[in-house]
């Protein structure tokens, strides 16, 4: 083989190889949100796609809400596998639904593939303050030993049927052995107000819409559902520390359609992990009291695995 047909060969075995990454050029990336605007999800995902913008160009969000996220879950699901469309992964999408639903109209284990996880947010075992000051309930152990010694007197409020804080609560009821009566609420902002106002005992609520009332001191928060303590919330214990493994937080990320070609994926997943770990993106992100969790796509596929086996029982 002569020199110019050697640099030919080459020229177009190189064009080969980065054929996907220059297709994923071709036009804005759309980022599908499986909620409406607004939320945290929507947020950071907003702050992220500003973020990437040098290194992908235009992040265009698009808001598919319903179905408790799996129409949008659904649409990133059957989109062309070309790294021009990917989306969220979230707790509900890719861990709990799969289980609350009969029906599904997409495979959360076989329709995606990870990019990387965005956030974490702890969940927070709160009580009503007054009410904690009154039944001498300061931490978790006065908690359960209140509920082991008054059968059937605690109860705590949840979103709704299936929600996060009523499969937390389950769990908790599952390890610390005790009983309390479940009372779901039409969202979490009821919930919350009906721990407040007394209706119920305690709730495990999420730690950003639960702060603004531990910061006044009309709630009290006795343990984080993290694995580890949160830097949000100094001085509060996890509850892993009384219940080992115990760990159910809130969770998000980047996922794309099954068969992304994987240089895709491993540009997409280098431009989004180098926005999460900018201080401008942690800054931002504390904020809402989210911690950025920036991993490589096979971490974050096997932790969406492994979410799914947690909630399965549960739910």
């Amino acid at each position: 083989m002569n020199r110019r047909n050697l640099l030919l060969t080459a020229t177009a075995l190189a064009a080969a190889i980065a054929s996907p990454l220059a297709h994923a050029q071709d036009g804005p990336i759309r980022l599908i949100v499986p909620y409406a605007p607004g939320g945290p999800l929507d947020v950071t995902s907003r702050a992220l796609a500003e973020r990437v913008r040098d290194t992908l160009g235009v992040v265009v969000i698009d808001n598919k809400a319903g179905a408790g996220g799996n129409i949008g879950a659904d649409a990133i699901a059957k989109a062309a596998p070309d790294g021009l469309t990917i989306g969220l992964a979230a707790t509900a999408t890719h861990a709990v639904n799969p289980w609350l639903y009969s029906r599904m109209p997409y495979d959360a284990g076989k329709d995606f593939a990870g990019i990387t996880q965005m956030v974490r947010v702890p969940n927070v075992l709160v009580v009503n303050a007054a009410r904690a000051e009154q039944l001498k309930i300061h931490t978790v152990a006065d908690l359960i030993a209140y509920a082991k010694s008054h059968p059937a007197k605690l109860n705590y409020g949840s979103g709704g049927n299936g929600s996060a804080g009523h499969l937390a609560g389950e769990m908790f009821k599952q390890r610390a052995g005790i009983f309390a009566l479940h009372i779901p609420y039409r969202g979490a902002s009821p919930a919350q107000l009906a721990l407040l106002a007394g209706e119920v005992d305690y709730n495990i609520d999420n730690l950003a819409a639960a702060a603004p009332n531990i910061r006044s001191g009309k709630l009290k928060a006795l343990a984080v559902t993290s694995l580890e303590p949160s830097p949000m919330l100094p001085g509060v214990p996890p509850l892993s520390a009384t219940f080992k493994g115990f760990s159910i937080d809130t969770w998000w990320g980047l996922v794309a359609p099954a068969g992304t070609p994987k240089p895709v994926i491993a540009r997409l997943n280098k431009a989004f992990t180098d926005a999460l770990k900018a201080p401008e993106t942690k800054t931002r992100f504390t904020a809402l009291l989210a911690e950025p969790v920036p991993t490589t796509p096979e971490q974050f596929d096997a932790f969406m695995a492994s979410e799914r086996a947690k909630y399965r029982d549960v739910v």
